[in-house]
């Protein structure tokens, strides 16, 4: 899939759905739509119900099975968080999920740092010299996160 815009939570669903498929993983979504369900309303006034377009707000959380364990948040306002067996990504554009989601599946992703003094960062390239590096806070590397020291 080429990288374009996603212009709705539930595009960028479909191709998570689609990187999940490819790898064959299972794929489990809910879904909070409408401003009293959605747990962030940052672009939209105070009292409003929908988004500048006229559509009501969509969020979704999404968890892949297998190792690693992978859960992503998908907001409303074009940004998501994703959690590689712990290590968190903030405030990802979300046309940039379905990239992050190939580059982790398939190898490109790796563990960097040294051991002492302590300094691990998961580091995640995308297509376009675009990458995503996030410190690793636990006390320790998970399985796959050691599979993955470079």
């Amino acid at each position: 899939m080429d990288q374009q815009p996603f212009a709705s939570t539930e595009s960028v669903l479909a191709a998570i759905r689609e990187v999940a498929e490819e790898r064959g993983r299972t794929m489990a979504a809910t879904h909070d739509i409408g401003a009293d369900r959605t747990s962030r309303r940052l672009a939209a006034g105070v009292g409003t119900v929908t988004d500048a377009d006229g559509s009501l707000p969509h969020e979704a959380f999404v968890e892949l099975d297998g190792s690693p364990r992978v859960e992503i948040e998908l907001y409303s306002e074009g940004d998501a968080t994703i959690d590689v067996d712990g290590v968190v990504f903030h405030d990802l554009p979300r046309a940039d999920v379905p990239d992050f989601l190939r580059s982790v599946y398939g190898g490109l992703a790796h563990v960097s740092g040294r051991l002492f003094p302590p300094g691990w960062r998961l580091v995640v390239p995308l297509p376009g010299d675009r990458t995503y590096r996030e410190l690793v806070h636990t006390p320790g590397l998970t399985p796959w996160l050691s599979s993955r020291v470079r």
